[in-house]
């Protein structure tokens, strides 16, 4: 499980690697953060923003309103049993980070 949530459903890029960025300001290395987004942009923005800034992309998680949580192939999942968070009434990601 992460360390911090970023809760940045229902904003459209580039405010969830904005919102990430300003969460792990002064955070120390080996801090996870998890960010939720209904933008698809972030599950590929995130991982960009790790590999600019020498972090590392844990994990990835598709997460369906329905309950129906699917692992995107390279990521492990973010709470470790397949699901994203409590919160079933979202359809986005779960993409998730460790600081370097």
């Amino acid at each position: 499980m992460s360390d911090t949530l970023v809760d940045a459903r229902g904003l459209r890029c580039p405010l969830p690697v904005i919102r990430l960025a300003a969460a792990a300001r002064g955070l120390p290395a080996g801090t996870e953060l998890t960010v939720l987004s209904t933008d698809p942009a972030a599950r590929l923005d995130v991982p960009a923003w790790c590999r600019m800034r020498g972090h590392e992309h844990v994990a990835t998680v598709e997460h369906r309103a329905e309950g129906t949580d699917r692992n995107i192939p390279g990521a492990g999942d973010v709470a470790g049993d397949g699901s994203a968070s409590g919160d079933e009434a979202w359809t986005g990601w779960a993409v998730t980070v460790r600081l370097g």
